[in-house]
């Protein structure tokens, strides 16, 4: 395993690229901000369970045959692409709720409360992120640098630092999930700054689906 230095060290690190401006944090603010905090939570729950199939990945060796492939790498991230445009259409489509009205995110928190709701927001961030395979390459060329084969075996230390990743993320991640929902919820209260806010939560989806389709190894 890795010494305790080692771990204070790489969660410094996690902590100052999950503050990175990304789109997974991105997608994290926007999620928020439109449905509510725990929305947003839930979102962010199923990017760290992609963050650990991740880590698998690369623990396992998998990760390395992946990214020797061209063809494996396009086809991941077209289908990342094509949920990040569906997405926006979905966003972009989106109706405004009258002010009398029950408020949209309101709505979306009611929904999220819910089992099959919630399990859904789960369902969104574990796709973005596993669609991801920038995500992928990156932790096949970060994490393995701060294993060190004189302690033993790599795949348990590359776990454990996947690991110390995750709960930065969801440090990081889960803040701004709440102050998202917060700012979200203000926003809600007017019809007008609904419909902006869902077409730009549209706009930023389709950047992002345009981002990772164009995205080179």
């Amino acid at each position: 395993m890795p010494t305790l230095q080692t771990l204070i060290a790489f969660f410094g690190v996690a902590v100052l690229l999950a503050l990175t401006p990304g789109p997974d944090n991105l997608f994290v603010l926007v999620q928020s901000a439109q449905r509510g905090w725990r929305a947003g939570m839930c979102v962010v729950l199923g990017l760290c369970l992609g963050l650990v199939g991740h880590t698998a990945a690369v623990a396992l060796g998998l990760a390395a045959v992946f990214a020797a492939s061209s063809a494996a790498f396009t086809a991941l991230k077209l289908c990342g692409a094509a949920y990040l445009a569906w997405l926006a259409w979905g966003a972009l489509r989106a109706p405004a709720a009258p002010p009398e009205a029950a408020p949209a995110q309101a709505a979306g928190e009611a929904t999220t409360r819910r089992a099959g709701g919630a399990l859904r927001m789960v369902g969104r961030g574990v796709v973005m992120n596993l669609t991801n395979p920038k995500v992928l390459i990156f932790f096949l060329a970060f994490l393995p640098q701060f294993a060190d084969p004189a302690r033993g075996p790599l795949a348990p230390q590359i776990m454990a630092l996947g690991l110390v990743f995750m709960v930065a993320t969801l440090l990081v991640f889960g803040a701004i999930a709440c102050f998202s929902g917060a700012f979200g919820a203000l926003l809600q209260r007017s019809a007008r700054a609904q419909w902006l806010l869902n077409r730009t939560a549209g706009l930023i989806f389709l950047g992002l689906a345009l981002r990772l389709a164009t995205a080179q190894r």
